[in-house]
């Protein structure tokens, strides 16, 4: 995706006021503000860092058993 896919909307007096974007384009925004927000705590950068490179875990399936969901 480009900036192309972005259409700018204009008031009267020619003052860009919103866009129009493609809903993908919105949700990788979206997702790269919400990373940008998390990495903030270093705390959380720490958390995220440590998770990404985790190679065990456990099934949604076993995560909502134990949760009681």
């Amino acid at each position: 995706m480009s900036l192309t896919d972005i259409q700018y909307i204009s008031d009267e007096s020619g003052n860009t006021v919103g866009v129009i974007a493609l809903i993908d384009l919105w949700r990788e925004i979206e997702s790269e503000r919400e990373t940008a927000y998390l990495l903030k705590s270093e705390n959380m950068k720490r958390r995220l860092l440590e998770a990404k490179d985790r190679q065990e875990g456990i099934t949604l399936d076993e995560a909502c058993e134990k949760l009681g969901i």
